[in-house]
Parts: C-alpha cells; sequence; structure tokens
C-alpha cells in the first residue's frame, strides 16, 4: 500500500472540512451539483462512484464467476446479517437511546422520527460503495460482485415487509425509480464499461495488461472517493453546523451498530476458516447502508424536513469515515485469516 492509500483517514477528514467550508462559501455551486438529480439520486456523485467502482469492475473474471457458489459460506454471512440480525438490531438501538437514554435532550415527536429514519437505515444493505471498500481491503471481485447481486435480489422482496413491520405502518411504498436507477448506475453501467475494457485489454496483452492498468487507474477510484466526501458533506454542511448536538445523537447508534455489525460478521468469517478476500467484504457488506434508498423512502413517508429524513441523512455522513476505519482494521488483521478455499 502506497503512502497516499495509508493516510487515507487523514486525507478523507480533510474533505470532510473541505466540504463543509466550501459549502458555506460556494453554497450555488453545490446547490445546483445537489439538483443534478433524479428520484434521489444524484449523478454527480453516481459520476463519481463511477470511478470509484470501475477498476475493480475490471477485476471481473465472467469465466470464474460461476465459482463462487462453490464458498457459500460469505455470502451465508453477508445475507444473514443484513436481513436476519441488522434491521432488528437497529430498530432495537434506536428504541433505547431516543426513548431512554436521551429522552430528556429532545422531544418526543422528534424522537420518533429519528427512530424511523435509523429502521430505514438498517433495512438497507450497501450497493455502491461496497465495491470500493472491497477493493481496498484487496477483496475477491468476483465474489463481492455475487454478493452485491445477490443482496440486491434480496432487497426487492424483503425492504419492504420488514420496513413495514418495523415501523407499524402498512402503506410503504417503495420507489423503484431509486432502486432501478441506483442499481442500474452503480453496478450494471461500470460492469459493462469493466467487462469491455478488460476484454480490450486482455486481447492486447493478457492478464498482466489486465492488472498493470488496474494498477494505474487505482488513484482514480481514491480520488472519486475524496470528491464524493467533498460533495456529500459540501451538500449537508448547513445541516451539520445549525444542530451538531442532534448529529452527534444521531451518529451514536449508527456508530454502535456498525461497529457491531462489522464484528459479528468479520468474527464469524472468521470462525468458519473464510479467506480474507472473501471475510472482508463479507463483513462491510454487512456494515454499510443504502443511503440514497433510505433517504428516499424517509421523504416520501415522512417528509423532507422530517427527523426520520435527518436521520438517514447523517447515515450518509457517518459511513465513510466508519468505513475507512474497518477497512484499516481489515486490513490489519489480514493475517488472522487463512487464505486457503472454504
Amino acid at each position: 500500500m502506497g503512502n497516499f492509500e495509508r493516510y487515507l483517514s487523514v486525507w478523507v477528514a480533510l474533505a470532510i472540512v473541505a466540504g463543509i467550508a466550501l459549502g458555506q462559501v460556494l453554497p450555488g455551486v453545490f446547490g445546483a451539483l445537489a439538483g443534478f438529480e433524479y428520484a434521489n439520486v444524484n449523478f454527480a456523485v453516481a459520476i463519481l462512484i463511477w470511478a470509484m467502482v470501475w477498476p475493480m469492475m475490471i477485476g471481473v473474471d465472467f469465466s470464474s464467476l460461476a465459482r463462487a457458489g462453490e464458498k457459500p459460506k460469505g455470502l451465508i454471512i453477508t445475507l444473514v446479517v443484513n436481513w436476519l440480525i441488522k434491521p432488528f438490531t437497529m430498530a432495537a438501538l434506536g428504541v433505547f437511546f431516543f426513548r431512554y437514554v436521551f429522552a430528556g435532550l429532545i422531544p418526543d415527536a422528534d424522537a420518533e422520527g429519528y427512530i424511523a429514519g435509523l429502521i430505514l437505515l438498517g433495512a438497507a444493505p450497501c450497493t455502491a460503495m461496497v465495491f470500493i471498500w472491497s477493493q481496498l481491503t484487496r477483496g475477491d471481485p468476483n465474489y463481492t460482485l455475487v454478493q452485491v447481486s445477490v443482496n440486491d435480489a434480496i432487497m426487492v422482496v424483503a425492504f419492504a415487509p420488514i420496513v413495514a413491520f418495523l415501523l407499524g405502518v402498512t402503506d410503504i411504498i417503495v420507489p423503484w425509480e431509486t432502486l432501478l436507477l441506483s442499481v442500474a448506475l452503480y453496478v450494471v453501467v461500470p460492469l459493462i464499461a469493466g467487462i469491455a475494457a478488460r476484454q480490450l485489454l486482455k486481447a492486447r496483452g493478457g492478464g498482466a495488461a489486465v492488472d498493470g492498468f488496474i494498477e494505474r487507474v487505482k488513484p482514480a477510484s481514491v480520488l472519486g472517493l475524496l470528491l464524493t466526501v467533498v460533495l456529500l458533506f459540501g451538500f449537508q454542511g448547513e445541516v451539520i453546523l445549525s444542530q451538531p448536538l442532534v448529529i452527534a445523537l444521531i451518529a451514536v447508534p449508527i456508530l454502535i451498530q456498525s461497529y457491531g455489525m462489522f464484528a459479528l460478521a468479520y468474527g464469524a468469517a472468521w470462525a468458519l476458516k473464510v479467506p480474507h478476500s472473501i471475510a472482508a467484504p463479507c463483513a462491510l457488506i454487512g456494515t454499510s447502508n443504502f443511503f440514497e434508498l433510505a433517504v428516499a423512502v424517509a421523504i416520501s413517508l415522512f417528509g423532507l424536513n422530517s427527523g426520520a429524513a435527518l436521520a438517514t441523512v447523517v447515515g450518509v455522513l457517518v459511513e465513510v469515515p466508519v468505513m475507512l476505519s474497518l477497512v484499516a482494521l481489515a486490513n490489519r488483521t489480514k493475517g488472522a485469516f487463512a487464505e486457503a478455499a472454504e
């Protein structure tokens, strides 16, 4: 790992500060960029995510993709954590903190909104950013693609029932435009571009040409991550500065949930002797959130200025710093994992 990647957390911290500052200095520019969206999917962020995801997609080898089914442990861990544990623990943490621990700090009506937002985050596992976290931990690109694809397929049928059950409502409307557009932009488009690039490179110089090109374009991946942080914090800088205490309170259960889910999935992968190239992405998928979907549903159900919408936005803000810390932990503990096949 080069010096730039080694100190990535420092660059992200600077990007957070830069984003908040630029959002205040250039509100018109960030307002225009924030408006460049459809169905809560921001196209400026989508372009940067392409830059992050594309190098890993080049590494996807379709000839070996079918063999991912021969290693089911990582996929099973991901699915159990995402769909049988994560939504329910997030709901429990929301109730515990906002009805009891923080009860005297915020109005009851706001507390219920924050709980709803946390539930929406917990029921929406990540799609796009998983690829960058997998790349930073040297994850298996083929297996990561399988994990994300299966996860997305389950989300289509499981998200609404889980949210309806935990929120106690029956009229959950899944924003299909957000869900399908996000999957298309964040997974399908970069995957097609990656396949095309891989075929072209293999025709010119074989596997060595593919590996060499991936190494050369990796800086674009990291740059895309940093610019994404600048945009996200620039978009939400006013919220952060105007409600710092509320942001901090909402972040508490999200942080506990994130580190707890990672510990559970990563520990299970270690106990089941899952190779690190599968174990790290498996744990990271179970930790991160599909915040575009969560934000869209929060706005449609509770309104743009609701506590639920704010809670999902805090999920956006917490995501990158938390995930980077977990990437660093995964890389430091790689030696504890056997690299033998499952």
